[in-house]
């Protein structure tokens, strides 16, 4: 086989996602400032989107002191280190464009471990103070803000040095527009010696964080009123098992989308490090000064639009991550065998939707504002991963229709449904 050019192995980005160049101009500087008024638009009175109101939080609130980013700087660096120190389990990466297989070790659930662990030795030695989850609650805003620098020197970092090296770079990332390019990321894979930037940032400080938050929301709430809603309680069990869960699965991230084709750039570290845990926590935060009683048949009802979403989510998942495996028996499923030797599912759950993985977590996503009750702030997350869900499809469809062809017009039309059978 002949050894690749440079230029052939990273070939020049021509199709746009986002509204090309515009776009991600637009998107990083609006997504920053739509996570800062998300977090400074809830307070005791309420979430409020009113210009007013956020101007006034705006001149009350420090935008970053000193003290708050050294901490946050403190919390990156600790996770950086427990990634690289802690056991865990090594998995091979798929082969990517150059034959290069990457090695990637997982250790999310001894990591979540540890931290449980010193939060309850510090619970137990501050007699359930917990000055750390104070400090979250009281420098809420200052922590989206200093995520939101971090994340601004990540991206840099990383396009600068997507030039030096012969490194390989994403194929939606290599446009030669600065704009663009620093926003959906020039090199695939980057890493710092063993930590493998693009993994730990998806599953590390952001996810973990997100926890914090919705812990320091209890605490605050159970500080204030002596006792906590069932309400919190709820949001905080719901969005605590989905990182978890997660976390326990995070070795299928080898073979996402996010890891095989997409670069490391700004859309990435932002949404991991700053939008998911300063925006997914909105719920939390609107109910920690918010004390909302829910009955006894409301719990019911939204722990089975929950448990339903879950549902739908995992299993459609393993369904497909066993029959990928060759774990099911001849003749269980029916599918459509692709040129390139690839298996399409045309039953059981991906006989229902193309993407019926997608419908069970945006199902389980209601779960997380209802019970906030009428006030619509806290619907965000519904719509926003509503969006985020649509656009991720709308980005499989593209990439299935480029890789199989007249395959995935057939298979398009056996699953003729996206989302929601005989719906949608």
């Amino acid at each position: 086989m002949a050894v690749e050019t440079k230029q052939e192995l990273n070939p020049k980005t021509t199709h746009f996602e986002f509204s090309g160049p515009v776009g991600a101009f637009v998107l990083t500087f609006g997504l920053p400032l739509l996570v800062n008024v998300l977090c400074v638009c809830c307070t005791k009175e309420g979430c409020s989107l009113a210009p007013s109101h956020i101007i006034a939080q705006w001149k009350k609130t420090p935008f970053l002191t000193a003290e708050v980013y050294k901490v946050y700087l403190l919390w990156l660096a600790a996770l950086a280190l427990a990634d690289l120190i802690v056991p865990g389990q090594i998995v091979d990466g798929t082969e990517l464009r150059n034959g290069q297989r990457l090695k990637y070790k997982f250790n999310g659930t001894r990591v979540i471990a540890i931290l449980g662990a010193l939060l309850l030795s510090r619970g137990v030695a501050t007699n359930w103070q917990l000055p750390e989850l104070q400090f979250i609650y009281t420098n809420l805003t200052q922590l989206a803000n200093a995520s939101i620098v971090t994340s601004f020197a990540i991206s840099t970092y990383l396009y600068i040095s997507s030039f030096f090296g012969n490194k390989l770079l994403a194929l939606g990332g290599n446009s030669h527009n600065v704009f663009y390019d620093f926003f959906m990321g020039r090199e695939l894979n980057p890493r710092i010696g063993k930590l493998d930037l693009k993994l730990f940032l998806e599953m590390r400080p952001g996810l973990l964080l997100w926890v914090l938050i919705d812990l320091a929301m209890v605490h605050h709430q159970w500080l204030t009123y002596g006792r906590v809603s069932a309400s919190i309680v709820l949001v905080t069990l719901f969005q605590g098992y989905y990182v978890i869960e997660g976390t326990f699965y995070e070795a299928g991230l080898v073979s996402m989308i996010d890891t095989t084709l997409d670069g490391l750039g700004f859309m990435l570290v932002f949404g991991d490090i700053s939008l998911v845990p300063f925006t997914y926590s909105l719920q939390t935060r609107f109910l920690a000064d918010n004390f909302v009683e829910l009955s006894w048949l409301q719990i019911a009802l939204i722990t089975g639009v929950y448990l339903l979403g879950i549902a739908v989510f995992r299993l459609s998942n393993n369904e497909k991550n066993k029959f990928k495996q060759g774990k099911t028996n001849p003749g269980e499923y029916t599918y459509i065998e692709t040129k390139t030797g690839s298996k399409l599912l045309t039953s059981g759950w991906w006989g229902m939707a193309r993407h019926i993985n997608y419908t069970g977590d945006w199902i389980s996503s209601w779960a997380y504002s209802l019970p906030c009750g009428f006030n619509l702030v806290p619907y965000y997350y519904v719509v926003y991963f509503g969006v985020l869900l649509v656009h991720r499809e709308s980005r499989d469809e593209a990439k299935c229709a480029a890789k199989y062809g007249e395959t995935w017009t057939e298979y398009k039309r056996r699953v003729p449904y996206k989302f929601f059978p005989y719906l949608l």
